[in-house]
């Protein structure tokens, strides 16, 4: 599978890793068939000991992310999150709290810069993440009557 994003967005979902560091920043991905169209970055509402390689999203950081993708007539399709000062390979925790069909961007964020991205979707059985291509769109292009 890939997972279409443009520059700006996935510039944006580094610059929230970059904000939260050294603790893991995190946010849903919005769109439909595997094409980002927005991005909502979420405060990390993990307790303060765990933010350096832990996040949490709420139940009412979800509600928040689905109503706002039905108002833009789209879908949550995936999660982000930042891996500072560690590789941007899942975890194990990533394992167990992922679900199926969504994409998880992990950004790794060196020293408080972000490094690179790569994008995973968990198996159907659970079993374990693939990779799955990133491909930056294309910038919109105005056009001329």
């Amino acid at each position: 599978m890939t997972l279409v994003i443009s520059k700006e967005l996935l510039d944006q979902i580094h610059a929230h890793g970059e904000e939260a560091y050294p603790e893991e920043g995190a946010g849903f991905l919005i769109g439909n068939d595997g094409k980002v169209e927005n991005i909502l970055p979420l405060d990390n509402a993990r307790e303060d000991g765990a933010r350096h390689n832990r996040f949490l999203i709420t139940p009412e950081d979800y509600l928040k992310a689905e109503l706002t993708a039905d108002k833009l007539g789209l879908n949550l399709i995936g999660v982000f999150h930042s891996h500072p000062d560690h590789p941007n390979r899942p975890s194990e925790y990533d394992r167990e709290w992922a679900q199926p069909f969504f994409s998880y961007i992990i950004t790794t964020v060196n020293e408080g810069k972000a490094i690179e991205s790569r994008s995973w979707r968990l198996l159907e059985d659970r079993s374990k993440f693939e990779e799955e291509m990133i491909q930056l769109s294309e910038p919109q292009r105005s056009q001329r009557a």
